[in-house]
């Protein structure tokens, strides 16, 4: 290996960051061609986790490093939603069975890669694509010394409901509701007159009053439409008519 390729090996070395990964296009941007990595591959500096993506040899790679390397190199936005956000901001009711679950939140007409969704990692990943926000909320949160995007609690307890009942039971979810003391009345009201479905609107209004939550008084009801038309969320439920929705009776009943 000459002194030049040796210097950039070092260069490469120095910013690595233990978990992380590198892609071929960022390298490539960044004066490493695909002959140099191979190179460095062959001398068992680095490894290829899929094609056009590499770690260092010996390496355990974190998904928090593989997301944060993504979108730093790949120029993405992915972030982590719904009940993964909200275990990071230690709301974490939702304990699932087996190989915990981490759900991530992709922009409209974007895909996580399929590398990220096999068993490369201690997590069983999932993602999900939603045009229903017209104002949003998020955050960056350093996880395990990554930078991630993150939705704030008042989002991703949105993006739950949203996904209920396919992806989170209504109790389930209530148990959670019961613990959000801390959130923001007017981060809410933005997210709630700006969302587009009347599910989750009616829903978070109906599971926040039930809660008791001092927050909830703060919220400017009349300016969150909740349309017309009544909405039957499970059969042989109970009507709340102030919501139109007819609910499990098992949360009706729930005190």
């Amino acid at each position: 290996m000459n002194i030049e390729n040796r210097n950039k090996l070092n260069h490469l070395l120095k910013n690595w960051n233990p978990g992380s990964l590198f892609f071929s296009s960022w390298l490539n941007r960044n004066g490493y061609s695909n002959q140099l990595m191979q190179q460095y591959r062959k001398s068992g500096w680095f490894s290829a986790l899929t094609k056009g993506v590499m770690y260092r040899t010996g390496d355990k790679i974190s998904i928090w490093g593989a997301i944060s390397s993504y979108n730093m190199q790949e120029e993405k936005n992915v972030y982590i939603a719904a009940h993964s956000a909200l275990e990071i901001f230690g709301f974490n009711h939702y304990i699932p069975m087996g190989k915990p679950s981490l759900l991530i939140g992709c922009p409209t007409n974007e895909k996580i890669p399929i590398w990220m969704k096999e068993d490369h990692f201690r997590y069983h990943v999932e993602s999900f694509t939603t045009k229903v926000f017209k104002k949003t909320a998020f955050t960056t949160k350093k996880v395990n010394g990554f930078d991630l995007l993150v939705s704030e609690p008042e989002q991703a307890f949105l993006e739950c409901l949203l996904l209920s009942p396919n992806r989170y039971n209504y109790m389930d979810l209530f148990y959670i509701m019961e613990q959000l003391n801390t959130m923001r009345p007017d981060v809410l009201q933005v997210l709630l007159e700006n969302i587009d479905n009347n599910k989750v609107k009616r829903l978070f209004l109906y599971m926040a009053q039930k809660a008791g939550h001092a927050w909830f008084d703060k919220l400017e009801a009349s300016k969150i439409n909740i349309g017309t038309g009544k909405r039957m969320l499970v059969e042989n439920g109970v009507y709340i008519p102030e919501y139109l929705i007819t609910i499990p009776k098992e949360l009706y009943e729930y005190e």
